[in-house]
């Protein structure tokens, strides 16, 4: 048997659009156009001045009808810039780190979703944007501490997020070394993602592992997700086995 999950990432850029105009809540509609069951995002902002001070993670969450996971890979006193994880369904977080970097802090989220008797592990990150940089980060997250670390029972794989990465770069040839890319696995010609008004760079993405089968992959292109972020939404419907 299998269950059919809707899994996206989604590069908010602190929920200010192309417009410049900040507003969580045009974010929180964009996802709503194709319901997913999990989100992975990344630039989410928590109690900076610079919007507002809110927490947008939950912000968007509750919009959703959501619970959140956030993992701050950027702490500077009281505000907070980080990853999150966004479901209605149940979770377990199993960890949120950073990852080793040079410029600007980077992280990943790790949280456990049960699903009919499987145990699907999330991982959410943004990797940076420097290329030694960002394989040292792709390294450690295919390493012990987080991929590479013994799993539960019945688990399955999904990685999500923003790479910096398009698929000719050493970082990329990492990870398809181990898991496969969802678009590719789709079929059809994968889509890019950034910028979002004229998308010319495919640098978001999805990875599973074994036992997922990729039925449809989609770069959500409304007009509203052109003004809402400078990133596109990738979408994934992963059948799990």
């Amino acid at each position: 048997m299998t269950r059919r999950l809707r899994i996206a990432t989604y590069n908010v850029h602190s929920c200010f659009g192309t417009d410049r105009r900040l507003d969580p809540a045009r974010i929180a509609a964009v996802i709503a156009e194709c319901e997913a069951d999990i989100i992975a995002l990344q630039e989410v902002d928590v109690a900076r001045a610079r919007s507002g001070g809110i927490d947008q993670a939950e912000t968007i969450a509750t919009h959703l009808r959501m619970a959140s996971h956030f993992h701050p890979a950027l702490h500077l006193e009281e505000e907070r810039y980080g990853d999150a994880l966004l479901t209605a369904l149940p979770t377990r977080l199993v960890k949120a780190d950073a990852l080793p970097s040079r410029g600007e802090p980077r992280g990943a989220l790790w949280v456990e979703v049960p699903v009919d008797g499987v145990k699907l592990q999330v991982f959410v990150t943004h990797l940076g944007l420097l290329g030694a940089e960002r394989v040292r980060q792709t390294e450690a997250l295919i390493g012990p501490g987080w991929l590479g670390a013994e799993m539960p029972e019945a688990s399955r794989i999904v990685l999500a997020g923003d790479f910096n990465a398009v698929s000719r770069s050493a970082c990329y040839r990492l990870l398809v070394r181990r898991f496969g890319d969802a678009q590719v696995m789709a079929g059809g010609r994968p889509r890019p993602t950034f910028p979002s008004r004229l998308p010319l760079l495919r640098i978001d993405h999805i990875f599973v592992g074994d036992g997922i089968r990729v039925a449809k992959t989609f770069v959500h292109d409304s007009p509203l997700a052109r003004s809402a972020s400078d990133h596109l939404p990738l979408y994934a419907d992963l059948d799990i086995e």
